[in-house]
């Protein structure tokens, strides 16, 4: 829960910085945010990761999210935890 946490922090840093640089693809932002995800040791693929950028005449937003599952090993009994963060600025 706290690389959660952590990564959704990342998640908003990222679309912060890379919505100021048009040069950035949403294909590159995908890429910034799968860098996070390993950073955290989360198992996300690019598939899992959604892009958009937003522009309208004088404002450039991008909002990023993921989904994804981890696997819970307990004794006695197993589940997967469902997270998906946002980086809340759509």
């Amino acid at each position: 829960m706290m690389a959660n946490y952590s990564f959704q922090d990342d998640l908003r840093t990222v679309a912060l910085v890379d919505s100021g640089n048009m040069q950035k693809t949403e294909d590159d932002i995908r890429t910034d945010v799968l860098k996070k995800a390993r950073e955290h040791d989360l198992p996300i693929s690019a598939k899992q990761i959604t892009v958009q950028r937003i522009n309208s005449p004088g404002v450039s937003a991008v909002w990023v999210a993921a989904d994804y599952s981890v696997p819970i090993n307990l004794p006695g009994y197993s589940f997967d935890m469902h997270f998906n963060p946002d980086s809340g600025n759509k």
